[in-house]
């Protein structure tokens, strides 16, 4: 399933996205290693339910444009972000957000939080949460000679890293590996992957923000796959406890990429979150 449809030009690049639907803003960010096609069962129910929903691949990330010179860390994803909401007309957003995308809405939210109505974190990278051990062993032992690697190599590389994301036996496989697999079956796929995503692996960007979370005043949600192996349960904690009022939801029997093994629980909670009275 293809769900984005447009491309849009913000700050001189071109970005993949959706826009649909009516109502209040929901931004869906994903995360790594990923692209929008994460929220294919959850996107088209949040538009149903009365919501304008927009979704983007991130720079680098996906269908958008993948260019060599420029900055796709966390930190110039979030002014990106700021540069995209500000190009569609949005205000004022609910921001649902992944992994690394939860580091994006994170900074977005600390930086911004007039702007951020809601902010929903799944299996979120937070604090020294990341890289995960397999890539800190990869970024340390190889991430300099990935040009050495054939298409086969890297794509039993991914494969293998991807089957780590999911609980539920065959969800990471077939059709569903292949989407996740497609945007690097190329030279330029491959080296986007690790220019534009894993040589920015990098938790000093979560925890440069660490002593501002205590600052948040909207409702945040935290949802987490209860045996993510990337991103341990406790961290989703000690972001629930260091967030003021932060509602953490547990997800049984589902990993990091949650998404793959409950999307209508996911579904469920992002639209029973956006239902969450503002208090301000």
């Amino acid at each position: 399933m293809t769900l984005l449809t447009d491309h849009l030009v913000v700050d001189g690049v071109r970005l993949a996205y959706r826009d649909r639907g009516q109502g209040e803003a929901v931004i869906f960010i994903h995360g790594t290693p990923s692209h929008s096609y994460e929220w294919r069962d959850v996107v088209p129910h949040i538009e149903a339910a009365g919501y304008r929903a927009v979704t983007y691949d991130l720079l680098g990330y996906g269908l958008s444009e993948r260019p060599v010179h420029r900055d796709t860390s966390v930190a110039a994803q979030t002014e990106l972000l700021e540069c995209t909401l500000a190009e569609l007309g949005v205000d004022s957003v609910n921001i649902v957000a992944h992994d690394i995308g939860g580091a994006i809405g994170l900074r977005f939210a600390v930086a911004h939080p007039e702007r951020v109505r809601r902010l929903m974190l799944i299996d979120t990278v937070s604090y020294d949460s990341w890289p995960s051990s397999t890539w800190r062993k990869f970024i340390d032992e190889q991430l300099d000679g990935y040009m050495n690697l054939s298409q086969d190599a890297f794509d039993a590389l991914l494969t293998r890293q991807l089957e780590m994301t999911v609980e539920t036996e065959g969800a990471m496989a077939g059709d569903v590996l292949d989407a996740y697999l497609a945007p690097h079956r190329s030279m330029l796929g491959r080296t986007s992957f690790f220019e534009h995503q894993v040589r920015h692996y990098d938790s000093t960007y979560t925890e440069e923000i660490s002593d501002k979370l205590s600052a948040l005043t909207m409702p945040v949600r935290i949802l987490w796959g209860e045996n993510d192996r990337w991103q341990p349960l406790g961290y989703a904690q000690r972001l629930s406890n260091d967030i003021p009022g932060a509602d953490l939801v547990v997800v049984p029997r589902a990993g990091h990429f949650v998404m793959e093994d409950a999307p209508e629980r996911v579904t469920r909670e992002v639209r029973d979150f956006l239902a969450v009275p503002l208090l301000r």
